[in-house]
Parts: structure tokens; C-alpha cells; sequence
């Protein structure tokens, strides 16, 4: 399953969604977190000092070897140098599997031990002084884009993505790379607007979403979001004192999370799991394709100087029965 945590900054996503990743942890499921957020914090959040946090690999960096390696032998893509951030998988082409070891990991994922588990973590990277004025943070979740684009991933397999704030995600195809996408949201009238942002523009794609009130600190404030976000309201959470100790680098064992807020977390489970049901491969790969087709022609062919419309495999489905290397 493949999860993503949205919301205004402080709204909370990064704490919730390290949460989350505990949790799974916990139940012994397979997870791969993505930092794709433009401050990064979830490594802290997941434990890490600030030098081990500082010293994960930037997947930015790793891009060259990251298009080479899905690459493959796919006849259609003539290098790795004719890759942009939406290239579509195809006949030949390498995939990635939460449970495998490959280039792509070994280049850019590094081991988080938890309480009650181990995890595999990856960052795009935070600016950095070359960046300031000449780049773009999207140039920099291309590399999430692209591996999620290559992903086969199965029911009982998490990827948990903490996004950047706000609706940035749309300014890519990226938002329609998930199952279930969790909006973190506080009860004040800001906390609600990036909601109803969300809401309208995923409105199209059949993105499944779920709204994860955070900072409730009584029924006024729960009446608040059931009146602003109806049905989307899955579940609540409120003030937390392990989550405090954590934020102070001192968190307890997990198991000492307070059992309302396990109950939650166990919602969140529960709803990402519910919605395999509806996973469509084809609309998958057929959005996958029109998002690559669209930046192709904004700026991929310019770049390039090819037609990037060649990449695509009309045959060509992701699916789960497919093997981790495409034969040619």
C-alpha cells in the first residue's frame, strides 16, 4: 500500500505519519518511508539525532543511478539521460519491490531501528545553498515520483510518504500516486482550507482521502471538523505526552502511547488496508501515462530534445503479477 500524509505546515502530518510508521513497525509489516517533505523532519522524528538525519543520502543526488538502474533494457528509452521524473515503466524496465535489496536502495535508503522493528528510510533532500533562487522543490520529488512510477507493491507492503505542505504536490502527477492519502488537518478555519484545496483539485482522479483531525481538544473543536469536512472525518487524535517526550528527543517505548491514540493509528491501518480493495492497476498506469505525456510536451521534449511521447508501452500494465525485472 501506498500512503501519503498531507496537510498545512504544523499541522502535525510529519508527527502523525512518523507515528503511523511506528505503528506498522509494530505489527511487523514491511515499511519504506519517503521524507519528500521541503524541511525534513522525519528521520527526527523517527528517532534519528540530527547528525544521522543530516547524513541521509539525498535521493536527488542518487538521480542518474536511480534512472539507470529503472531503466533497465527498455528498448523505448534510448539512456538514462532521456528520463524525466514522469517516464513510464515498460517492457524491459526494472521495478522495485518494498521487500527487495537493489542499487536504488543501497544508494539512498538507509535502516531506521524502532522499538519494535526496523524500517527503511529515504529522503529527497533538503535545499541547499546552490539551490536557493534557481531551483524548484519539485525538481527535487521527481526522484519519489519516479520510483513510485516503478513500484509493484502488495497488500501487506506499506510506502508511507511525508509530503510537502500545502497542495504542492499538485504542481506533479504525484498525488495520484497513492491508495490512500491521509490530510492532517487542525479544527481552526486554515487547518480545514487545504482540505477543500485537496478535495477540488484530486476531485478528478479518484483519489481516495481521508481526513486525520489533529490537536482536537474537545467536542467543540470535533464538531467543528465533522461540519467542515463530513464523512472525510475518519479519526481524531488530541494531545499526546508521549508525543511531547518525542518531540524532546526522549520518547518512551511505543507500546506506551496512549491507547486512544493506538486506536487511531489502528484506523488509519484499518482504512489504508480497505481501500486495496479498490486498487485499479490500469487507471494506475493510464494516469501514470497521461501526467508523463503532459510534462513531455510543457517542457520534457524541450529538455530532452526527443519526443518523450516514444516512452510510453501501450501494452504495458504495473501490476502485481509482474516479476521485479522485466525480460525484454
Amino acid at each position: 500500500m501506498k500512503i501519503a500524509f498531507v496537510g498545512k505546515g504544523g499541522s502535525g502530518k510529519t508527527t502523525l505519519s512518523s507515528l503511523f510508521i511506528r505503528h506498522l513497525a509494530a505489527n511487523e509489516a514491511p515499511v519504506v518511508a519517503v521524507d519528500a517533505d521541503i524541511n525534513q523532519h522525519l528521520g527526527a522524528a523517527l528517532g534519528l539525532s540530527e547528525a544521522e538525519a543530516a547524513a541521509l543520502p539525498a535521493m536527488g543526488a542518487h538521480l542518474p543511478l536511480i534512472k539507470e538502474y529503472l531503466r533497465g533494457s527498455n528498448p523505448r528509452i534510448a539512456s538514462a539521460d532521456m528520463m524525466i521524473k514522469t517516464t513510464p515503466p515498460g517492457k524491459g524496465s526494472r521495478l522495485l519491490r518494498v521487500r527487495e535489496d537493489n542499487p536504488v536502495y543501497e544508494a539512498c535508503a538507509r535502516p531506521v531501528p524502532l522499538d519494535d522493528g526496523e524500517i527503511r528510510l529515504m529522503a529527497t533532500g533538503p535545499f541547499t545553498e546552490s539551490d536557493l533562487g534557481v531551483s524548484c522543490y519539485h525538481s527535487k520529488v521527481g526522484a519519489v515520483e519516479l520510483c513510485l512510477n516503478h513500484l509493484v507493491d502488495g497488500a501487506d507492503e506499506y510506502v508511507v510518504v511525508d509530503m510537502t505542505a500545502g497542495s504542492d504536490s499538485f504542481a506533479s502527477g504525484l498525488f495520484t500516486r497513492f491508495d490512500m492519502t491521509f490530510l492532517v488537518a487542525e479544527p481552526t478555519r486554515k487547518g480545514v482550507s487545504v482540505y477543500r484545496q485537496y478535495k477540488e483539485y484530486a476531485r478528478d482522479f479518484g483519489v481516495a482521502l481521508k481526513v486525520v483531525g489533529n490537536k482536537v481538544q474537545g467536542q467543540d473543536d470535533l464538531d467543528f471538523l465533522r461540519e467542515e469536512v463530513g464523512e472525510d472525518l475518519l479519526v481524531t487524535v488530541g494531545h499526546s505526552d508521549w508525543v511531547r517526550a518525542m518531540e524532546k528527543g526522549r520518547p518512551p517505548r511505543f507500546e506506551l502511547l496512549e491507547a486512544e491514540n493506538r486506536m487511531a493509528l489502528q484506523a488509519l491501518q484499518d482504512a489504508a488496508d480497505d481501500s486495496y480493495a479498490h486498487r485499479d492497476w490500469e487507471r494506475y498506469t493510464r494516469q501514470m501515462v497521461h501526467f508523463h505525456l503532459r510534462n513531455a510536451e510543457s517542457w520534457g521534449n524541450a529538455k530532452t530534445g526527443a519526443d518523450l511521447a516514444s516512452q510510453v508501452d501501450p501494452g504495458f500494465v504495473l501490476d502485481e503479477g509482474l516479476s521485479a525485472v522485466q525480460p525484454v
